[in-house]
């Protein structure tokens, strides 16, 4: 047992230890102790360069956001001079003053609107502004409700549909009996005019931000960042989550970003804003000799390592791989059910051809197999159907076939008829000819039916022991009377002897009900009314034909068919 256990544990080991795991293993076995203190000390150089840029960058970053505090003071402060003089005089006369007071010092300012409480602009320094509706901007809507002033988030012109942001003052703020409010379109080129100072930088992404995580302003370097959401950004989507998320008005994060690479931020909130200043520091651009020189000792390693294992993939994928896949594909293809599949010999190493020989061997073997068993299937699926004796339908095949016409009379709104024959006194015949006798007189009566079926586009079928049924879909009920005569008559005249018959011959009594089926209806009812109408046949004597619902016989039907 202990030679056995052995055994098992060396071949797992052998499987373990494959040639492209021993030949990574011996790449880093070579190289990797030679490298490990080169790249210690210089990941030491690295994190003080990291720290040291950090601290410059905050500090830029603050003064950036004074820079631009400063842009939105003036701001404010014009639409709170506006406001006053709309508080204190009447429209045309602030209107008047409005047009002129703009000051050329102030670029930013793109223009200054005067807007009813609903939103409709009254007057303003670009004459193509005057009758907007600014109502439906949350921005308006908020300085109503705060009775503050209001920066909004990134937005589109109503006028020229280009990129901007709205400030917004009402002039209840002044005067509560006024309901105005001023409104200022701010040009965001002026805002990325002023972050240029932090532009150009390898490694530096700068970018103001509104509440919704939109650039509203970036440095022209990054200019193709202006009016997209982080969202879609994933690098940076992960900085302004970090930054969003805080409430604090500045501050510094580090982490690592989802491609890996360690960031350091510095953010600080705009006054009278939602928005943020986002500095963000990529350690290893800012680091980028550092980082050259450790990838380069990684490189090295690497290069030890690829140069061995080349050689051997490439010799395991073309001389192993690649005839295992076909293999295994022209396999796979044959368990889908493609008994054609089998593999070109001519395509794989010799060491394999044994067992390309031996697949296509077994898969010759199983395709026989699969179409013999089809064959097999549907004999013994028509042999199920077929009672033996009369070479009729049995009554399963009869049950099939009465559900499916059943359905079609039903979508083509036709007439189902339904003949249920039985043999009078057939237990007698047995009695006194004998079973044999009994089996041939089912025999011709089945080779009757399928005739009279053949020629009343019916399907005839035996029910069971001597009853016998004939299904004539598309027929009422007066022609199934005159089929049931039909077969009644057929199978007089075949003149086969029945001393213990009232008849002294071989008769059938017949039962026939016609419906016009519907959704109310099962195909069982139809069935069952048959069977009624031949209980009441058999009532009557035998060797007549009754319909179910009718008390007259059927050579009075016969009569009514022919007058």
């Amino acid at each position: 047992m202990s030679g056995v256990t052995f055994n098992r544990n060396r071949a797992k080991l052998k499987k373990l230890l494959g040639i492209r795991a021993r030949l990574a293993l011996l790449a880093v076995l070579l190289v990797a102790p030679l490298m490990l203190e080169r790249v210690r000390s210089l990941e030491d150089t690295r994190a003080k360069q990291v720290a040291a840029a950090s601290e410059e960058f905050a500090n830029i970053t603050q003064h950036s956001a004074d820079t631009q505090r400063e842009v939105i003071s003036s701001v404010e402060t014009m639409l709170k001079s506006a406001a006053y003089i709309r508080a204190s005089g009447g429209i045309a006369r602030s209107c008047e003053i409005l047009r002129a007071s703009l000051p050329s010092n102030l670029p930013w300012i793109r223009s200054i609107m005067i807007a009813s409480k609903d939103g409709l602009v009254q007057c303003s320094t670009l004459n193509m502004q005057v009758g907007l509706n600014l109502g439906d901007r949350e921005y308006f809507r908020k300085a109503q409700e705060t009775r503050d002033f209001v920066f909004s988030d990134y937005l589109f012109g109503k006028t020229n549909g280009r990129p901007m942001m709205m400030a917004a003052y009402p002039v209840a703020a002044i005067n509560p009996e006024e309901d105005a409010v001023v409104v200022a379109g701010i040009n965001i080129d002026w805002l990325s005019k002023i972050m240029n100072n932090l532009g150009g930088r390898p490694g530096i992404s700068s970018l103001l931000v509104d509440s919704a995580g939109v650039v509203i302003a970036a440095p022209s370097d990054q200019a193709s960042m202006i009016g997209r959401p982080l969202d879609n950004v994933p690098l940076l989507s992960a900085i302004a989550e970090k930054a969003l998320s805080s409430d604090a008005p500045s501050g510094s994060l580090s982490f690592t970003a989802i491609d890996g690479s360690k960031r350091v931020i510095s953010f600080a909130r705009i006054a009278g804003t939602q928005s943020r200043l986002i500095v963000s520091i990529d350690e290893a651009k800012v680091t980028a000799a550092i980082n050259r020189d450790i990838r380069t000792a990684y490189l090295q390693l690497g290069f030890v390592c690829l140069f061995v294992l080349l050689g051997a993939l490439i010799g395991a994928e073309k001389l192993i791989i690649n005839p295992i896949e076909v293999m295994t594909g022209m396999a796979k293809r044959f368990g889908e059910g493609d008994s054609s599949a089998r593999v070109a010999r001519h395509k794989l190493p010799s060491e394999f051809m044994p067992l390309a020989r031996a697949f296509n061997a077994m898969a010759a073997q199983l395709s026989q197999r699969e179409r013999e068993l089809v064959a097999t299937n549907d004999r013994l699926t028509v042999i199920a159907s077929i009672d033996m004796l009369s070479g009729l339908a049995n009554r399963r095949g009869f049950q099939s076939r009465l559900d499916f016409e059943w359905m079609k009379a039903q979508q083509y709104n036709s007439e189902l008829s339904l003949l249920m024959i039985d043999v009078d006194h057939f237990k007698l015949y047995n009695d006194t000819y004998g079973h044999p006798e009994g089996d041939a007189c089912l025999t011709r009566l089945g080779e009757t039916l399928a005739g009279i079926a053949a020629d009343t586009m019916g399907f005839a079928g035996r029910y069971g022991g001597e009853e016998f049924c004939l299904l004539l879909p598309n027929t009422d009920s007066l022609k199934a009377l005159a089929v049931g005569e039909t077969v009644r008559t057929a199978i007089l005249d075949l003149a086969m002897p029945h001393a213990t018959s009232s008849h002294q011959t071989v008769t059938v009594s017949i039962g026939v009900a016609a419906t016009l089926p519907n959704g109310a209806q099962r195909p069982g009812d139809l069935i069952e009314a048959a069977d009624a109408a031949l209980y009441a046949a058999k009532h009557r004597g035998r060797n007549t034909v009754v319909e179910h619902g009718f008390t007259r016989l059927i050579d009075e039907a016969g009569m009514a068919l022919a007058g």
